[in-house]
């Protein structure tokens, strides 16, 4: 079972923004750009990217989503609902 991650996501305040943004991803739009341009994250200024992090160090859904067996290999997850907004994730690599 993994226990490290790297993952960039896209934070939104509302699952219609997520929805949105999701259409957007569906449709061919880069994941970074849209990143850039939307999301409240600050690591929005690198395209999303949150680097590598151990599994436990994420709030809990975040955290689920992306340990999830086989989580690396769809497009982006979510939207997926944390204290914090709602969250489409780009999942890197697990190690």
């Amino acid at each position: 079972m993994a226990k490290m991650a790297c993952a960039s996501h896209i934070l939104l305040k509302t699952e219609q923004d997520a929805k949105h943004i999701k259409t957007k991803l569906d449709n061919g739009d880069n994941f970074a750009q849209l990143a850039k341009k939307h999301s409240t994250c600050p690591s929005a200024k690198k395209g999303g990217d949150l680097g590598e992090f151990r599994k436990g160090a994420m709030v809990a859904s975040f955290d689920k989503a992306v340990f999830t067996k086989g989580s690396e290999d769809k497009k982006y997850l979510g939207p997926i609902k944390t204290k914090f907004g709602f969250h489409l994730i780009q999942v890197l690599y697990k190690t």
